[in-house]
């Protein structure tokens, strides 16, 4: 007879497989493991005859592993010692206490500090007289850009090491500068425009071949209006990188016209006509001086060159209405002229 008691342990415990002979006291010992063991005492007692084993009376016994740290009786924890708490922290508080408290004295301070300086710098737009539309977009930007770095120096001073912030927020910036490129150069060339003023609303400008008033001036483009009343809307970036010519600019314009006459007709008295009809004109300006003179001579006639100055808004209203009053004298004036 034999029995084995082994098989409440796992296969990789160590343990001994003993073969005990009841009669002679005698035992054969195999140490292992008991996947390697078992089976070997099995085949030991399978080999051996069947009338030694009634005779010997062999039993297979196995004697337990000693205790390991996995079965044995969990250890009772230890007490807490509170005196070694407060050592900690107070070594924590005498090394980082004093840290803190100038930090956040420097964040209050420096908090105040930006407030006063972004009112100062509103006092300072408002008699350079910045545009209305990016002065509050300024002073955001200048009072977030102030606050992160006194965050940064904060942290700085109190031990925070910002190397980590510092490379992320380079990252990021990187990659929106890639993606946004093209809409960052807009709203960098909006911003220029609405600072330096070369044109402003209702001004009458010409670029790109388009010529119009200028309705609005947005951070990122800007909204023409042509004389037929069409909207073009025109990116900053282009504006600020193109050729502008602004005709209202200077406040009033020149009108030049031309009017061809026969030679039979005297040029004293072509003159004469059409400088008292640019009198009758109100849309005409008595300064700077008009200039009516003969600009060319051909041989079926001469040409009368007109330079006017008038008001730059309106410009083309302008020029009709003083055509036509021209046209109007000099057929009341009584001068043979082709075809009236």
């Amino acid at each position: 007879m034999y029995y084995c008691n082994a098989l409440n342990f796992t296969n990789r415990q160590p343990t001994d497989c003993v073969v005990n002979n009841t009669i002679t006291k005698t035992t054969i010992t195999i140490k292992g493991y008991r996947d390697n063991v078992l089976p070997t005492m099995k085949a030991f007692l399978t080999w051996v005859p069947p009338q030694i084993h009634s005779l010997l009376n062999l039993q297979l016994l196995t004697v337990t592993a000693p205790a390991t740290a996995a079965n044995t009786t969990a250890k009772s924890p230890k007490p807490i010692n509170i005196d070694k708490i407060y050592d900690h922290v107070y070594d924590w508080i005498i090394d980082y206490g004093p840290r803190f408290l100038i930090g956040i004295a420097i964040l209050f301070i420096g908090l105040w500090a930006i407030n006063r300086f972004v009112k100062w710098s509103q006092n300072r737009m408002h008699k350079r007289n910045v545009d209305p539309s990016v002065k509050p977009f300024l002073l955001s930007i200048l009072g977030v850009a102030l606050r992160i770095l006194l965050v940064l120096g904060v942290m700085q001073i109190v031990g925070i090491q910002i190397t980590l912030f510092a490379t992320i927020i380079g990252a990021m910036g990187v990659a929106a500068g890639l993606a946004l490129s093209g809409t960052l150069q807009n709203f960098a060339s909006g911003i220029l425009i609405l600072l330096l003023k070369p044109f402003v609303v209702n001004d009458s400008i010409v670029t790109q071949g388009i010529e119009g008033n200028v309705t609005s001036i947005q951070i990122f483009y800007t909204v023409i209006t042509t004389y037929d009343n069409r909207t073009v809307i025109v990116p900053n970036s282009q504006l600020s990188n193109q050729v502008i010519t602004n005709n209202s600019r200077g406040g009033n314009r020149r009108l030049d016209l031309a009017f061809k006459f026969p030679l039979n007709i005297d040029v004293k008295d072509v003159k004469k006509v059409i400088s008292d009809a640019i009198d009758k004109s109100k849309d005409c300006l008595k300064i700077p001086d008009r200039r009516i003179g003969v600009a060319d001579v051909q041989p079926d006639g001469y040409v009368i060159s007109v330079n006017v100055w008038v008001n730059a808004h309106g410009f083309q209203d302008t020029k009709l209405a003083v055509l036509e009053i021209i046209l109007e004298t000099l057929k009341s004036s009584g001068l043979k002229l082709p075809g009236l």
